[in-house]
């Protein structure tokens, strides 16, 4: 575990994030950041309101796994091609990999999230999720450098990096693959529901095949709900 210099008044909540994340923070207030939402933030608004959120810390871990993720892959597959090389990576950080990673952190009982934020589901919502994994991310890196958040993409990514689904083919392309060889027209994708305001709206999908029975899934934006509901009618089929 990368360890700092602490503080005495450390939160043992937050010690045990720590833990689970494998990165004792010299400057817990990275982490406390990284954790705040801005529906938490009060007195302020608009822009100032943005920046004592987690949001710019998303903004640099968003970067920080690229680069990360870029550098995995292109040492664990020397003869993978740039199309399919970007495929695997388009899979790994995708806001689905991401929320999934944020989960195995552990991190959801410790977002600092509004009241009506909360009691709406904020927690669980995959968005918010993913959007931590990488804030935490950030948070890693401005308080112990590069080497400590490739260390933790290390540790939370690449078990990824050879999961089933991780082909380097989104579900979207292996459904219509799947359709394609059974003599069956493309997938087609409907809008069932669109809810939510405008700066966090969640998007219900179809996914329709004929002779089968829909699939629904709800994401933070279409395309990211058609994946799911993707890699939900590949399940139902192939299991």
């Amino acid at each position: 575990m990368t360890r700092g210099t602490g503080r005495a008044d450390r939160d043992a909540g937050l010690d045990a994030l720590e833990e689970a994340l494998g990165h004792r923070f010299t400057q817990r207030a990275h982490l406390v950041l990284a954790l705040t939402h801005i529906s938490s933030v009060t007195g302020v608004q608009g822009s100032r309101a943005r920046v004592r959120s987690y949001q710019r810390l998303e903004f640099l871990g968003d970067h920080v796994l690229g680069l990360v993720v870029s550098d995995m892959l292109y040492r664990a597959f020397p003869h993978a091609e740039e199309g399919e090389l970007s495929r695997r990576l388009a899979d790994l950080v995708c806001e689905e990999a991401c929320a999934e990673v944020a989960r195995a952190m552990g991190v959801a009982a410790h977002i600092r999230l509004g009241a009506g934020e909360d009691r709406s589901g904020g927690r669980e919502r995959s968005a918010i999720l993913a959007d931590i994994a990488e804030s935490v991310l950030a948070a890693v890196y401005l308080d112990a450098g590069f080497g400590a958040a490739e260390a933790m993409v290390e540790r939370f990514w690449r078990p990824r990096l050879a999961a089933p689904g991780g082909s380097g083919r989104d579900p979207k392309t292996a459904l219509q693959e799947w359709a394609q060889a059974r003599g069956l027209p493309p997938p087609t994708y409907r809008l069932v529901e669109r809810s939510g305001p405008d700066h966090n709206p969640q998007f219900t999908i179809a996914v329709e095949l004929p002779g089968h029975e829909p699939v629904e899934a709800v994401g933070s934006s279409k395309q990211g709900a058609q994946k799911v509901a993707a890699a939900a009618f590949l399940e139902r089929v192939t299991s």
